[in-house]
């Protein structure tokens, strides 16, 4: 692996540049600023004071797995084995675990263009040649069966960071025969479902027994400093999985761990879900008014804006808007080749949103 290879997050750059300022307003952050569930936090501290400092096994503790796999059955009536499910430290550990899974050295991995830089990253850093599939307002932001020419496998996001599209059930169910029939494995990011807000969409498990599906607690569960993530794998992959899972992490953060037991608290996750509407709904609209927004996004917690009125730089046009009203936001030079899109996140409470439009409209009229 070449590190040059590599690229960055110029958002960290702006992050950096924001230190300089005060009274900053965060729209770039991709996390969620509404806390856990109080069972989480005091299933932590009884884990702290129990003194869960050990590791786990690999996979992870069994019945954190098997009430994920029951969270499975209630949401999309599907019967997932715990012994199929592995814990692994945020999603991040899971992508890796993916593609080392299934793709071998030079081998094509198809990503949507725009999409979450870190795919093309870890392809990368194991010698995985990504495969870029321009997707546009025409299908939703999402890759259609008929792009996946000379792939071996293929990862969406779904929702989508940073469209925050869904893939329709029709779709997705098109794309999981399409790969099952080719020999494509299909890897799915679901780690925004939960945070959808006209309907849930389906999990790729539906379609395919092959799929390999991943989240995590960072966002729907408002858990992103635990790091923790998980991986369903199918029955042919489990053994390799848990091998490279030894050698490459152990086992995920066993106080993390601990406290997620608590996680799946459904009355206060649809009170998050609602939060997050209320702000979606809000910035949607008020944000029209300054850009050309092609999609309302339907889950996840961003808006995907065109701001080719203004600039054909993503990165020089979010630096002006820091600069000069204390406004962050995340260029598209990060997810894309079209480098004339911000995306805008609604982490934060309603009253800064409303003040982040009100600089934008002494800024830009």
């Amino acid at each position: 692996m070449r590190l040059d290879s590599l690229t960055p997050f110029y958002v960290m750059q702006l992050l950096k540049e924001a230190q300089h300022y005060t009274n900053v307003i965060h729209l770039e952050i991709g996390q969620p600023d509404l806390p856990p569930s109080i069972k989480v936090t005091e299933a932590l501290q009884k884990a702290i004071q129990d003194q869960r400092f050990s590791y786990t096994q690999t996979e992870g503790l069994y019945e954190l797995r098997a009430l994920i796999a029951k969270h499975y059955k209630l949401r999309y009536n599907l019967s997932i084995d715990p012994d199929h499910i592995l814990l692994t430290p945020g999603s991040s550990g899971a992508f890796l675990l993916a593609y080392a899974l299934t793709l071998d050295i030079a081998q094509r991995l198809a990503i949507a263009d725009p999409g979450y830089p870190s795919y093309k990253n870890f392809a990368a850093m194991l010698g995985i040649k990504p495969r870029f599939i321009e997707v546009s307002p025409s299908t939703n932001y999402c890759i259609t069966p008929d792009q996946l020419q000379n792939t071996h496998a293929l990862q969406i996001s779904n929702p989508a960071n940073p469209t925050g599209t869904i893939y329709s059930k029709e779709l997705l169910q098109a794309l999981a025969q399409k790969c099952d029939k080719e020999g494509i494995w299909l890897i799915s990011d679901e780690l925004y479902h939960g945070l959808t807000y006209e309907e849930q969409p389906a999990c790729a498990k539906e379609f395919s027994h092959r799929a390999i599906i991943i989240s995590g607690f960072s966002k729907y569960f408002c858990m992103p400093g635990f790091r923790l993530g998980w991986i369903i794998v199918p029955p042919e992959l489990l053994d390799n999985a848990i091998k490279l899972a030894q050698n490459i992490f152990l086992s995920a953060p066993t106080l993390s761990q601990y406290a997620a037991l608590q996680a799946f608290d459904y009355e206060y996750l649809d009170s998050i879900t609602q939060t997050f509407k209320k702000r979606r709904d809000y910035l949607y609209e008020a944000l029209q008014n300054y850009f050309d927004i092609p999609i309302k996004p339907q889950g996840a917690f961003y808006i995907w804006a065109d701001i080719s009125r203004y600039s054909k730089d993503s990165f020089a046009f979010a630096k002006y808007l820091l600069q000069q009203i204390q406004v962050a936001v995340t260029p598209s030079i990060d997810f894309s080749k079209n480098n004339q899109f911000l995306r805008f996140s609604f982490t934060q409470p309603l009253p800064k949103l409303k003040e982040a439009l009100n600089r934008f409209a002494s800024l830009l009229g």
